[in-house]
């Protein structure tokens, strides 16, 4: 969802930009565009990613425990319980990390895009589909390799 809602308004912006020449004229200036429009993005998403995991995880674990005690009557003490005796911190850390390297490919490939931007306004709608879907399909391809590499980093029996 990130990479098609944030990918798509950074490669649109940036693209915008481009096909206004508004990126020219900050070479013009003696800015650099990567320095002054890319930087600020990727650190941004390499704080507000994994923030937004994190919120995600609270916001499952008390949905989860709402279900449990309203719908399927149980106990709540036993829910807690077993929900911090079967979290391992391996999959705090995994999920942790793989949003920061989400975000990281996700600016990456949308500014990308939009700092290659082309002909127009269609050129801009293009740029957006292309960071949208080649983000998305980097996530997944990112995915399988990390959970790879954590599998191996920290194995099953791992606390």
């Amino acid at each position: 969802m990130v990479a098609g809602r944030v990918g798509a308004a950074m490669s649109a912006e940036i693209g915008t930009m481009k096909v206004t020449e508004q990126i020219d004229a900050l070479r013009a200036l003696a800015v650099y565009p990567v320095d002054y429009l890319v930087v600020p993005r990727v650190l941004a998403m390499m704080v507000s990613m994994p923030l937004l995991v994190a919120e995600c995880i609270a916001v499952g674990i008390a949905a989860g425990y709402l279900v449990a005690i309203f719908m399927l009557d149980i106990n709540g003490t036993y829910y807690m319980a077993n929900m911090v005796r079967w979290t391992r911190s391996r999959d705090i850390i995994m999920g942790l990390s793989k949003a920061f390297c989400f975000g990281i490919l996700i600016v990456f490939i949308s500014c990308h895009k939009g700092l290659t931007t082309r002909e127009g306004a269609v050129g801009v709608g293009r740029a957006t589909t292309e960071a949208v879907v080649n983000a998305s399909l980097a996530v997944l391809v990112c995915n399988f390799f990390l959970t790879m590499m954590f599998n191996i980093i920290y194995p099953a029996g791992y606390q």
